[in-house]
């Protein structure tokens, strides 16, 4: 884990916002905050976290899997996306462990810790491998967080082993607009960036306190990089760095369609959503809307694909209330 910085204090933001490209879909309507939404943390719990006495290694679907675990009481179970890893819920394990819950993230195999499973990476084999997950752990019914391809693969299981999906949370869900691409292009794109990976692993905490690295390497991704803590960016962003899950990944969710099995999830399920969205585009929240009875909507203003790290403050409060606690 990367080590905080010494003396620090509130984080300083710049007198404006640095405004990267991108495109705002203009049938997806945000959502009012009703209390504080800041853009970041100015306290982020996770830091203060000796993270190495959290970390576990647990076999499942026939592979060794990494995760992250803390707090006792009702299991939350976060899967991150495509070139992710368990610390994309830095910002959110703490806050749920504190109001009593059971925070769980895991590598899936391929990323992060997780070595590549024995298996070919696929959407529903990564379903049946949180089965097993589960299982493994001894737990329950238990709420389902995904983001981005972690959610296309949550939504996968509340289709197929609904009963231990208690409550059902995607963010920034990959499975509408991914269900019509081609392969191909999508792989080719893929397998190029795979080739700077090399030039990325030298970065550190020393080069991530330049602004302009910070949006060349995660301005897609996040709408303001340079308000983001950098030990935070660093955490994102070394574990991903020659994933070799990442190529078969994109292939396993490029043209899976769910589409139609959507309607089958009837589970407590809300959708959540950055405005701001280059990677996943935000009107793909109104194809689970549409599809997933009962669902609910929230999307954040001025948000990218990372809505739990980028606005955790709303977050949390968010998932906290529909977990039926209440967020301090």
């Amino acid at each position: 884990m990367a080590e905080p910085e010494s003396g620090r204090g509130r984080r300083r933001r710049p007198p404006r916002a640095v405004t990267y490209p991108y495109r705002r879909i203009e049938r997806v309507e945000v959502t009012p905050a009703d209390e504080p939404d800041p853009y970041g943390d100015d306290s982020p719990a996770w830091l203060a976290i000796d993270w190495g006495r959290h970390l576990r290694t647990i076999e499942a679907g026939g592979t060794p899997i990494n995760y992250a675990e803390i707090g006792e009481g009702p299991a939350i179970v976060f899967v991150h996306g495509l070139g992710g890893c368990w610390q994309n819920w830095l910002e959110n394990m703490p806050r749920m462990a504190a109001l009593g819950f059971r925070a769980i993230a895991l590598d899936l195999p391929g990323f992060g810790s997780s070595p590549m499973p024995p298996w070919q990476i696929s959407i529903p084999d990564y379903g049946r491998l949180l089965g097993g997950f589960r299982e493994a752990l001894g737990l329950d019914a238990c709420t389902l967080v995904g983001n981005s391809m972690g959610g296309f693969i949550a939504a996968e299981v509340a289709v197929g082993e609904p009963e231990w999906v208690e409550r059902l949370v995607l963010v920034s869900s990959a499975g509408i607009s991914h269900a019509r691409m081609r392969r191909g292009p999508v792989l080719a794109g893929a397998r190029v960036s795979v080739l700077v990976n090399p030039l990325l692993r030298r970065l550190d905490i020393a080069a991530m306190r330049r602004p302009g690295l910070r949006g060349l390497l995660m301005g897609g991704v996040i709408r303001h990089p340079e308000w983001m803590p950098r030990e935070m960016l660093v955490e994102f962003i070394a574990p991903a760095l020659g994933a070799p899950g990442f190529v078969p990944a994109v292939a396993a969710l490029t043209g899976y369609d769910l589409l139609d099995r959507l309607a089958r999830i009837r589970m407590p399920t809300l959708v959540v959503w950055g405005r701001d969205d280059l990677v996943v585009p935000a009107a793909d929240a109104a194809g689970f809307i549409e599809r997933i009875p009962g669902a609910r909507l929230v999307v954040f203003d001025d948000c990218g694909h990372l809505p739990m790290a980028e606005r955790p403050v709303r977050f949390n409060r968010l998932l906290a209330g529909f977990c039926g606690a209440r967020a301090s």
